[in-house]
């Protein structure tokens, strides 16, 4: 299959692709090289209803087709994915800015996985029953909810676009899908795919657009039953005020603000590298980097000379280059913001230990949007900088003398999504994995993901659970069914 990018893409409604019914259009900017390369539709209330209109027809059919039907279709669109995955990973650096090798590695196929995911899961998604003795049994419908919405990120584009429509689909929903403005390649042409894979039309429509004038109209849309959505605290918060009221069913996994806890017995040489990756993978541009280094005062000196150390080797550059290990930051917005806090960081009186300025590549990257990895010591707990989702190449560090230390430090902050423990003493592990407010803990590892497990966090870090049965079970409404022997 030749996947080719026009400059203007196109909604993706009941099958077909379609201008926006405005006419009108928003740049599309490679932030490697800072230059316009493409268009996406300005979707509308108009571009909105006509989704849910394609939806609503469609979902008396897909929602009572049987699981291998939904299987067939669903482990089709996983294949086409992997038949092109070298045009998707393209598609998603040139957009994001994310090394090509990452996008090749990571990116595209955990999509993939999404699809083969749900689309077995559901052939093996059962409800429960509850027998009464002699005098009655009662038994769980799980029905899919008619049509809802799903709005995803930039900084995982694909990946977190199919982790929320790909259960809704499973479920037998049909789903109005909005991926970011930032970001929306891969999902056009994963609308290329859907309509090759056969699946049927109004099933899935895509629209291109931003968050005022789209996503907020599929909020508000009463047609839409459920909301689905990933990305800042602020957007969420919004969601749930519209939502809540007209009491719809919302998923929100929202921002973070991890910590990071070295104890001086850990697995040294394993730590390190693993540090480094969840500090900056993908330019720190992840809900589950670990942005709040918190270590031992035993080893304190120590890892900060060996962390630096490493850091300084990671390339930052070219995305298409194979040497690069850190690419573009995805937006000009999202760099002026990371600037920004590095800034806020030294007024607060944070010490930059390395990084801390913007990089001009030479060659075709020269007006890209490139940050040094960057590190900061001396700031207390409860500062902005360690307060606030930074989503960047920033990470601090804190000492710690105890573990009820180490807990304090972790907790002290609005977000609870995950958090990573780095210790051999099981009991130690076990009894910090119960107290950290987050709602995933890793153990001497980091972004080790079964689809199976519970995704979700604390506090501000969003409501509900994604994955698994979760996913599946948020995409559906019970129904209790009591029969009198």
């Amino acid at each position: 299959m030749n996947l080719e990018i026009p400059y203007q893409i196109l909604n993706y409604i009941d099958g077909a692709f379609s201008v926006p019914q405005n006419n009108q259009y928003l740049d599309n900017i490679n932030p490697a090289t800072g230059e316009v390369y493409g268009q996406i539709p300005n979707s509308t209330l108009p571009d909105i209803e006509r989704a849910v209109s394609a939806a609503k027809a469609a979902f008396p059919n897909w929602s009572e087709s049987t699981p291998e039907q939904r299987f067939r279709v669903l482990n089709r669109i996983a294949e086409l994915i992997e038949e092109n995955i070298d045009a998707f990973a393209l598609a998603e650096t040139n957009d994001n800015g994310k090394p090509l090798w990452l996008s090749k590695r990571v990116d595209i196929p955990r999509a993939s996985e999404n699809f083969r995911f749900f689309a077995t899961g559901l052939m093996h998604f059962a409800s429960e029953s509850h027998s009464m003795g002699e005098k009655a049994i009662n038994y769980t419908l799980r029905k899919p909810i008619g049509v809802v919405g799903c709005i995803s990120p930039w900084n995982l584009p694909l990946y977190l676009f199919t982790w929320k429509i790909v259960p809704a689909l499973a479920a037998g929903n049909c789903v109005v899908a909005k991926p970011s403005e930032v970001t929306p390649m891969t999902a056009y042409l994963l609308s290329v795919i859907c309509q090759k894979a056969g699946l049927p039309a109004g099933v899935l429509n895509i629209i291109h657009g931003n968050g005022p004038n789209c996503g907020s109209e599929i909020v508000k849309h009463p047609d839409i039953k459920a909301i689905s959505f990933t990305g800042s605290t602020r957007a969420g918060k919004d969601i749930a005020a519209i939502a809540a009221p007209m009491f719809k069913k919302i998923s929100l996994e929202l921002g973070g603000k991890n910590p990071n806890i070295i104890f001086d017995d850990c697995n040294w040489e394993k730590m390190m590298r693993t540090t480094v990756q969840s500090s900056f993978a993908n330019q720190g541009q992840i809900c589950l980097c670990g942005s709040r280094i918190l270590i031992h005062e035993a080893v304190y000196e120590k890892f900060k000379t060996e962390f630096i150390a490493r850091v300084k080797e990671l390339t930052v550059g070219d995305p298409l280059d194979t040497n690069s290990k850190q690419g573009a930051i995805v937006s000009k917005l999202h760099f002026d913001k990371v600037m920004s806090c590095i800034a806020l960081a030294q007024q607060e009186g944070g010490k930059i230990l390395l990084g801390g300025n913007s990089i001009k590549p030479e060659g075709r990257c020269i007006n890209g949007y490139f940050i040094e990895p960057t590190i900061i010591e001396g700031l207390g707990a409860d500062c902005r900088t360690n307060m606030e989702e930074i989503f960047g190449p920033v990470v601090t560090l804190q000492s710690f003398k105890t573990d009820e230390e180490a807990l304090q430090l972790a907790n002290t902050s609005d977000y609870g999504l995950a958090a990573t423990i780095w210790t051999q003493d099981i009991s130690r592990a076990q009894k910090m994995a119960s107290m950290v407010h987050s709602g995933i803990i890793w153990v001497n590892c980091w972004l080790l993901r079964d689809l199976r497990t519970p995704f979700g966090g604390f506090k501000n870090s969003g409501v509900g659970r994604e994955g698994g049965w979760e996913a599946l079970k948020f995409f559906t409404e019970q129904k209790n069914v009591c029969i009198e022997l």
